[in-house]
């Protein structure tokens, strides 16, 4: 995902110690969406189950957050037909890290929108997609971080090749240096992001981010992790296998 930066200003997390937070004695809440069907994959297995080191990529994700608090509350937001699964996986792989499940919904917005009904306090909340589990502990604490000074926060990295945009005559080329590749995990204040989540549901919601965005908001961003990719091809599970199995992750 491309986001237009006019005025490149990636928040310094150096600074935050130097600043009051409003937010430092709330809950730490991560919402992870794995909705994901394996399609582009040609898989059978849902993207989110199938296994890098004997153990499902979701189950990876979710202890890339645990790695950052092991207090943080998790909520997991399904397709209602692969729950069942999912109770089995973590029975085979002896998975019992307290976490809530929740059905979702048609698509990623009203799935988000579920895993919120279970956010029922004040909090700190990220959306995390379940097929990123190269998050760095580090992207996280500055997400939550940034988040906690300024309402809003979510992590991107620069982009390394040229990019052209379409036009009607065909394409042209646009400076590079003035948008930012987006990832998750993408943390809001709680009331902030139900707020957002109340508004009719659009097609240019690509993101949590555009839908706080379209309330009104500003939108901080922060220094994501290369490495925090999103598996959704087996060119991406490749990559994901080896970054596995040759880093700290």
């Amino acid at each position: 995902m491309l986001i237009f930066v006019p005025v490149v200003s990636i928040c310094q997390y150096e600074t935050n110690e130097q600043m009051t937070r409003k937010y430092m004695n709330k809950d730490k809440i991560v919402i992870i969406v794995a909705g994901g069907k394996g399609e582009r994959m040609k898989s059978i297995i849902p993207k989110q189950f199938i296994e890098i080191q004997a153990k499902p990529l979701l189950m990876h994700t979710i202890q890339a957050f645990l790695r950052y608090d092991v207090t943080i509350q998790l909520i997991v937001v399904l397709p209602s037909d692969q729950i069942e699964f999912w109770k089995a996986l973590c029975k085979k792989h002896a998975f019992d890290f307290p976490h809530q499940i929740v059905s979702g919904g048609q698509n990623r917005f009203y799935s988000v929108k579920k895993g919120l009904e279970l956010v029922s306090h004040s909090a700190m909340v990220a959306v995390h997609d379940g097929v990123r589990p190269l998050v760095s502990v580090e992207t996280i604490s500055r997400c939550f971080d940034e988040a906690e000074i300024n309402d809003t926060a979510i992590p991107v990295v620069d982009l390394v090749d040229s990019i052209r945009q379409l036009t009607v005559e065909g394409s042209q080329s646009v400076d590079r240096t003035a948008f930012k590749l987006v990832q998750t995990p993408q943390v809001f204040e709680a009331g902030l992001l139900m707020r957002a989540y109340e508004q009719e549901y659009s097609s240019l919601f690509t993101d949590d981010a555009s839908v706080v965005e379209a309330m009104g908001a500003q939108i901080s961003l922060v220094e994501g992790n290369r490495e925090n990719i999103k598996i959704t091809t087996a060119f991406d599970l490749k990559m994901a296998e080896i970054l596995l199995e040759n880093s700290n992750f």
